[in-house]
């Protein structure tokens, strides 16, 4: 997670007694990009002959259940993407990612998306991207788009500083994502110093970060979300 000058980032001790830190917290599949990058990721590993004709089948029959709603396990699956680049060092494999955020992700950013991060950042709100997808990916687009800050799924480094199969924690996902937005503002901010003002999701699966915010922005829903959204009263935007 990168710093930033805002006047927001500043450290707790200077913030006592002031009024809570804003954030605006982004999803990143489906909401801030068009499309899903683990997916195009597999894509891109298949046509590469990167994984196995084993481990493509696994991740296809994960794929099905996912959409059948049945229980399935995020940690379990990112491994097998990550099978593609087990053994390899951090480095070199960071660097693939970000010249595939470059190749396949770059230009699927969505304009609204950035109009929004800019307006929020201008109002003095604290941007921070909260994804499931692998930290490569979200940091690289981190350079390239006005968030302060990112929390996404790491992948364990074992001591020789090569990528393991192994998820760090929990993946960015679902119940865990309020986890992660609170880990994260708590340790820079301080419990009770911050509030999420705006929360922007696409799926089902981010009611419960949606749910943390005083105005929730459901972006292209799914249909699940979209009942939620107007039972709510949250708002839904149509960024296509």
């Amino acid at each position: 997670m990168g710093d930033t000058d805002n006047a927001s980032a500043q450290p707790l001790s200077e913030r006592e007694g002031k009024t809570p830190v804003e954030l605006a917290v982004f999803d990143f599949d489906g909401t801030s990009i068009t499309g899903n990058s683990p997916v195009l990721l597999v894509r891109h590993l298949v046509r590469r002959r990167m994984l196995k004709v084993s481990v493509i089948a696994r991740i296809l029959l994960w794929a099905a259940c996912y959409k059948l709603r049945l229980p399935q396990s995020e940690s379990w699956v990112r491994g097998l993407v990550f099978r593609a680049f087990a053994g390899k060092p951090k480095g070199e494999v960071d660097a693939y990612l970000r010249d595939f955020y470059d190749n396949a992700i770059a230009c699927r950013f969505r304009d609204e998306a950035d109009a929004a991060m800019r307006q929020h950042q201008a109002e003095g709100r604290v941007v921070l991207v909260v994804s499931a997808t692998f930290e490569p990916i979200v940091a690289r687009a981190h350079e390239r788009h006005p968030f302060d800050f990112q929390v996404s799924t790491g992948m364990e480094v074992d001591e020789e500083g090569n990528y393991t199969c192994r998820v760090l924690g929990e993946p960015v996902e679902g119940d865990e994502k309020p986890r992660a937005i609170a880990r994260f503002a708590n340790e820079r901010y301080g419990k009770g110093n911050w509030v999420v003002s705006y929360a922007y999701g696409d799926h089902h699966s981010d009611r419960p970060m949606l749910s943390l915010a005083k105005c929730a922005v459901a972006v292209c829903p799914d249909r699940p979300l979209r009942r939620t959204a107007r039972r709510e009263g949250w708002q839904i935007a149509d960024w296509e």
